[in-house]
C-alpha cells in the first residue's frame, strides 16, 4: 500500500512492501516531495493509492495513466484537501458530472448509468456500462459517495480510546478493524498482549469470519435464484450472530477489543458445544450447494480473474487465493495467537466465481476448526496488559486477514494522541480489480460475479 503524511510540515510518501512469507515488511519513504512521478504504469496496484493522495492530500503524480478523480468526483471540489498540509477547510461544492470513461463507439452501443440509489437494501454506488444487447463492453464503478473522512476523524483522538472509530469503519468488519488498529497502537507502544487475550481475539475474529462467509453464500445463492439456499445462508449467519451475542453481548462483537487486550473476559471455553448444531447444519448446507447443478452452472467460467491480473492489480483475500495467489496474513505474518493454531489456506487456480466460492467454503470450514482449537486452548489469566501512555512520537503498523482479505492500519502518535492514521481495506483493493472481470462479459452474469467477490462499499469508502 502507499500513503502520505505530513511530518513537521514536510510531505512524506510511504510505500509498504510485502517481501514474502515470514519476512518483515519493507517500508520505503520519499520526503519533501509533493510532486512525484506516477509509478502506476510500472506497479498498477498503486493507481488508486496515487489518485487518493491527489484527491485527499493535494499531492501531484505526473504521467499517471488514469489522471482522473477518485474520491472527490468530477464536478466537485474542496477549498483545501482534507488530508493536506493545512488540513480540511470549507465544504464540498460543485454539481454532478458523469465520470471520465473511454469512448466506446458503435451504432448499437448503449450506455447505462445504474445508481447511486439502487433497488433492495444495498450500499450506495454508481455503475456505468457500455454494452450491446447483453454484452458488456466496458464497466466503470464510481464509489465514495458516502466517504466519511474517517482517517481525518482519527486525528487528535486519544490513541487508547479511538478503537470505537475503527469499529465503525465497516459494520460487518468491526472486529478486524478494531483488532488491526489495536495491534498498530500496541506495536507503537511496545505492549505485549496476554496469551488468553490473544486466543480470545482469534475467537472473535473467526466468529466474524464465520458469519460473513454464511452471508456470502446466502447472497450468492440469491443471485443464482436459489430462494431456499439464500434463506438458509442468511439464517445460519443469524444463528452465528446469536451465539456471538450470547457470548459477548454484541451481535457484531463490538466494545470488546481495546489497546492491550480485551475490555473484559469472555467465557468461551465451551464455544464448540454452542456451535455444534451450526457446524452440522453448515456442512450440510455447503454440501447441498455443491450438489445443485443449476447453481454451479452459473458460477463456472463467470468473472474470470487471471493470476497475473490479480497480482498486478493487488487483489487480496479469497479473491486472490481463487486466482492462484497463496497469501494469508494469519500464516505469512502471524498475529494474535494464530502461530499456535493449525489451519489450511485454500487456494484455487481458475479464478472464476466457482473458484471464489470454493475458497470461501473451505475458509468457512477452517474458521470453524480454528474456533474449536482456540476455545480448547484457553487457560485462566489476565485479558489486558497494563501500560503507560508514553511521551514523544511513536509509529506502529497493524494487520489482519479479514474475511475479505488483508487489512492494514498505520498510526503515528504524539504524546498519546493520533497524528495520522492510514487504513488500507481489502475492498479498496478488490473493487479496483473487479472491473477486469466484467469487461467482455454479459449483463445476466453481472450480479453473480459481484456477489462472488464479496465486496463492501463502506469498507472501501471509509
Amino acid at each position: 500500500m502507499a500513503w502520505h503524511d505530513w511530518v513537521e510540515g514536510q510531505c512524506v510518501v510511504r510505500y509498504l512492501i510485502s517481501q514474502g512469507n515470514r519476512v518483515p515488511f519493507l517500508l520505503l519513504e520519499i520526503r519533501g516531495e509533493e510532486t512525484l512521478p506516477s509509478l502506476a504504469a510500472i506497479v498498477p496496484l498503486l493507481g488508486w493509492y496515487e489518485r487518493e493522495m491527489q484527491d485527499l492530500g493535494g499531492l501531484t503524480f505526473t504521467d499517471h495513466p488514469e489522471p482522473f478523480p477518485l474520491v472527490i468526483h468530477e464536478g466537485f471540489s474542496l477549498p483545501r484537501p482534507p488530508l493536506g498540509r493545512a488540513g480540511a477547510e470549507g465544504r464540498l461544492s460543485g454539481e454532478y458530472m458523469p465520470p471520465t470513461m473511454p469512448e466506446v463507439q458503435g451504432d448499437q452501443v448503449q450506455d447505462l448509468y445504474w445508481g447511486p440509489i439502487r433497488a433492495d437494501v444495498v450500499e450506495t454506488g454508481e455503475f456505468h456500462y457500455s454494452y450491446i444487447g447483453e454484452a458488456i463492453l466496458h464497466y466503470h464503478p464510481r464509489l465514495f459517495f458516502k466517504h466519511r473522512g474517517l482517517e481525518a476523524r482519527f486525528v487528535g483522538q486519544q490513541a487508547d480510546a479511538a478503537v470505537f472509530l475503527a469499529e465503525r469503519v465497516s459494520g460487518v468488519g468491526s472486529v478486524c478493524h478494531a483488532l488491526t488498529y489495536c495491534q498498530a497502537v500496541e506495536a507503537a507502544w511496545g505492549i505485549e498482549v496476554p496469551p488468553r487475550a490473544q486466543l480470545l481475539r482469534v475467537i472473535l475474529a473467526e466468529l466474524e469470519r464465520l458469519y460473513n462467509h454464511f452471508h456470502y453464500f446466502g447472497l450468492l445463492a440469491k443471485t443464482t435464484t436459489l430462494k431456499v439456499g439464500s434463506a438458509t445462508g442468511f439464517l445460519l449467519e443469524e444463528r452465528v450472530k446469536q451465539v456471538a451475542g450470547q457470548l459477548t453481548g454484541s451481535r457484531f462483537l463490538r466494545s470488546l477489543l481495546t489497546v492491550g487486550g480485551l475490555r473484559r473476559d469472555l467465557p468461551a471455553e465451551h464455544l464448540a458445544s454452542a456451535l455444534e448444531n451450526i457446524i452440522d447444519e453448515g456442512e450440510a448446507y455447503l454440501t447441498r450447494l455443491q450438489q445443485t447443478a443449476s447453481h454451479l452452472d452459473r458460477l463456472m467460467g463467470t468473472g474470470i480473474l487471471s493470476k497475473e491480473a490479480a497480482f498486478d492489480q493487488g487483489a487480496t483475500g479469497p479473491v486472490a487465493r481463487a486466482s492462484g495467489l497463496d497469501r494469508d496474513l494469519r500464516r505469512d505474518h502471524p498475529y494474535a495467537a494464530y502461530h499456535h493454531l493449525r489451519f489450511a489456506v485454500p487456494v484455487r487456480a481458475k479464478g472464476d466465481a466457482m473458484a471464489r466460492s470454493e475458497v470461501r467454503a473451505e475458509s468457512l470450514r477452517e474458521a470453524i476448526a480454528l474456533l474449536v482449537q482456540a476455545s480448547g486452548h484457553l487457560q485462566a489469566g489476565p485479558v489486558r496488559a497494563p501500560f503507560a501512555v508514553p511521551n514523544g512520537e511513536q509509529e506502529g503498523l497493524g494487520w489482519t486477514e479479514s474475511p475479505r482479505g488483508s487489512l492494514y492500519y498505520s498510526v503515528r502518535i504524539r504524546d498519546g494522541r493520533l497524528k495520522r492514521v492510514k487504513i488500507k481495506s481489502p475492498s479498496f483493493s478488490n473493487w479496483r480489480v473487479f472491473p477486469l472481470t466484467v469487461h467482455g462479459t454479459n449483463m445476466m452474469d453481472y450480479a453473480i460475479n459481484e456477489a462472488s467477490f464479496g465486496l463492501t462499499i463502506a469498507g472501501c469508502d471509509r
